[in-house]
C-alpha cells in the first residue's frame, strides 16, 4: 500500500480501497445469484478473439526469435566450416584466390540475411504485439467499471426499496450510478469499435511478415547456390588438374620404360641371330642327294611308315607329296633351315629332316623345273 506524502493523496487511498472493496461484495453477491450481472455476449466473444489473437502473436513472435537464433547458429557453423576449408587448402592449389572470395561473400550473405528477417519481419512483429497490453489494461478496466455500475445500480435501488427513504442517500446514489454508468458505457464503445479492427489486421500482419520472410529466403538461397556453384566449379577444377598431372607422370613414366627397352632391343638386334645346327654327333646333311638315292629313301621311309602307325603315316605321305623331281635347279639359291631331330622307331635312328623353302624362285620358275613342294627329305 502506498504511504502518505508520496504523490498518493491520503482521500484518493481511501476512495481506491473503497471501490476494491465494494467490487468484491458485489462480484460475491452475483456469484451467489443474490445480484444481477450486466453480460455483453458480443463484447466477450471479441475478448475471446482477443486473447487468442494475443496468444499466436506471442507465440509467432517467439519463433521468429527461435528461427533467428537457428540463423545465427547456421552462419556460425558455415564461417568455421569455410576456415577449415580454407586453412587446408594449400596456395599452389587451383583457385585459392576464388575460394577465399567465395567464403568471404557466403559470410557476407549469411550476414545481410540475419539482418533482413529481423528488420523486416521480427521487428514489424514486435511492433504488432505492442498493442495487446495496453487493450489488455483497457479491457481489464472496462470489467471493473462494469463491476462499479453494477454496484451503484444495486445500491440505488435498494435504497429505493428501503423503508425509510433518505432524498440525500438517493440523489447521491441516482449521481454515482450515472457517473459509473458513463465510465462504462464509454469504455465498452471504444473497444467494441478497435477489437473488432484489430482481429482483422491479423491477417495483413501474417501476410506481411511471411511474404517478407519468403522474400528474403528465395534472395538468399538464390545467391548462395550461385556461390555454392562456383565452389563446386573449383573443386572440380582441383580434381581436373589433379588427375592431368597424374596422366602426365603416368605417361612420362612410361616413354621412359619405351625409351629403356627400345635400347635393349637395338642391342640384342646388333649381334646376328645364330643358326641352330645338327647335332655334333651326327653325320652332317647332303645338300645335293642323287634321284635314285631320294626315291631309294622315300620308299624306304614309305614301308617303315606303314609299319610305326598313324603319326608317321601323315609324315612320310607329306613327304611323297611334297617330293617332286627338281632337277635343274641351283641349290644355292635355296633357304635352308635344319630341323630338330624327329623321334622315330629304332630303324629310323640316325635320320633327321632338312627343310627346303624355296624362297628365291618365281612360281612360273617353280613350275618351269617342276617343283610344287617346300620340303626335301633326306637321310
Amino acid at each position: 500500500m502506498a504511504e502518505p506524502g508520496k504523490g498518493v493523496i491520503p482521500g484518493k487511498l481511501a476512495i481506491n480501497v473503497q471501490k476494491r472493496l465494494s467490487r468484491a461484495q458485489e462480484k460475491v453477491l452475483q456469484k451467489l445469484g443474490k445480484a444481477d450481472e450486466t453480460r455483453d455476449t458480443a463484447f466477450e466473444e471479441m475478448v475471446v478473439n482477443f486473447n487468442k489473437q494475443m496468444a499466436e502473436g506471442t507465440k509467432l513472435q517467439k519463433d521468429l526469435k527461435a528461427y533467428l537464433t537457428a540463423v545465427k547458429t547456421m552462419h556460425d557453423a558455415s564461417r568455421r566450416l569455410q576456415d577449415c576449408l580454407a586453412e587446408m587448402y594449400e596456395p599452389d592449389w587451383f583457385g585459392k584466390e576464388e575460394l577465399d572470395a567465395a567464403a568471404e561473400d557466403i559470410d557476407t550473405l549469411w550476414l545481410d540475411y540475419h539482418q533482413s528477417v529481423t528488420d523486416k519481419s521480427l521487428i514489424s512483429m514486435d511492433t504488432y504485439l505492442t498493442q495487446f497490453p495496453e487493450i489488455k489494461n483497457r479491457i481489464a478496466k472496462r470489467n471493473r467499471k462494469m463491476v462499479d455500475f453494477d454496484s451503484a445500480r444495486h445500491h440505488f435501488a435498494s435504497l429505493q426499496k428501503g423503508k425509510k427513504k433518505d432524498e440525500a442517500k438517493i440523489a447521491k446514489a441516482e449521481e454515482d450510478l450515472g457517473q459509473a454508468q458513463k465510465i462504462f458505457e464509454e469504455l465498452n464503445v471504444e473497444l467494441q469499435d478497435e477489437l473488432p479492427v484489430l482481429w482483422e489486421s491479423r491477417v495483413s500482419i501474417y501476410v506481411n511478415t511471411f511474404q517478407n520472410l519468403a522474400g528474403h529466403q528465395e534472395k538468399f538461397h538464390k545467391e548462395m547456390s550461385k556461390l555454392s556453384q562456383n565452389l563446386h566449379d573449383i573443386m572440380t577444377k582441383l580434381e581436373e588438374q589433379r588427375q592431368l598431372k597424374r596422366g602426365c607422370t603416368a605417361a612420362a613414366k612410361t616413354r621412359d620404360g619405351a625409351k629403356s627397352e627400345e635400347a635393349n632391343h637395338s642391342e640384342s638386334a646388333s649381334s646376328p641371330p645364330e643358326r641352330p645346327g645338327p647335332p655334333s654327333s651326327r653325320p652332317p646333311s647332303r645338300l645335293t642327294p642323287s634321284p635314285d638315292q631320294r626315291q631309294q629313301h622315300v620308299a624306304l621311309f614309305d614301308e617303315e611308315d606303314e609299319a610305326s602307325g598313324s603319326d608317321a603315316d601323315k609324315s612320310t605321305a607329306t613327304t611323297k607329296q611334297q617330293c617332286e623331281p627338281w632337277s635343274g635347279v641351283n641349290l644355292l639359291n635355296w633357304d635352308l633351315e635344319i630341323l630338330q631331330p624327329v623321334t622315330l622307331p629304332a630303324s629310323k635312328v640316325g635320320c633327321w629332316f632338312i627343310e627346303v623353302k624355296v624362297c628365291n624362285f618365281s612360281r612360273a620358275e617353280r613350275s618351269k623345273n617342276g617343283f610344287t613342294c617346300r620340303h626335301l627329305t633326306t637321310f
